[in-house]
């Protein structure tokens, strides 16, 4: 297998494409629905979007820098946790979408959200124990933490599948590298 130098079109829709998502990621992390025990956000959506359709760095960018950064604007105090959390998310997430069940695409996505929301929730609860010295604000929140993990997951792969988003970004990659 030969490997393709990317073109100046197709790094700069990868730069753009990524760009994009974690303006999303930014946007979504900017409001959330008040639950019990703090805030239920929906940046998960473009996280498992995202990784989906992205590689692994564009994912870890979009996931861990946009997570970072948007904590960074609205609500500093976990910034670091999120970075971790999500980009490590956002990492697996693409690595099974793109390298793990490649005849069974969804499959392998759904693996991969699935890892990933597990992720994101043992992480999340283990930062919220560490930086608010309390396990029971873990537990508390531990609900909605899988709340968001399993609508992140599920939105992000209809997003993908049902409504087609894979395959029309798969079409301009194409496109571009002809």
């Amino acid at each position: 297998m030969q490997i393709q130098k990317p073109t100046a079109k197709h790094t700069t829709l990868w730069l753009t494409t990524t760009a994009m998502f974690m303006a999303l990621n930014i946007a979504l992390s900017s409001f959330s629905i008040p639950v019990p025990g703090g805030h239920l956000y929906l940046c998960d959506i473009a996280i498992c979007t995202a990784a989906i359709l992205l590689d692994p760095v564009a994912a870890f960018l979009v996931g861990g820098v946009g997570s970072f950064l948007g904590d960074l604007l609205f609500y500093p105090l976990p910034m670091f946790v999120s970075l971790a959390t999500h980009g490590l998310q956002a990492v697996v997430i693409s690595l099974f979408a793109h390298y793990v069940l490649k005849k069974h695409p969804l499959a392998a996505s759904t693996i991969g959200v699935t890892l990933g929301g597990i992720i994101m929730v043992i992480g999340y609860s283990l930062g919220r124990a560490f930086i608010y010295a309390t396990p029971e604000y873990a537990w508390l929140k531990l609900p909605y933490e899988i709340l968001q993990a399993a609508l992140g997951a599920v939105f992000g792969l209809l997003l993908c599948f049902r409504g087609g988003l894979r395959k029309r970004y798969a079409e301009i990659v194409r496109r571009v590298r002809a």
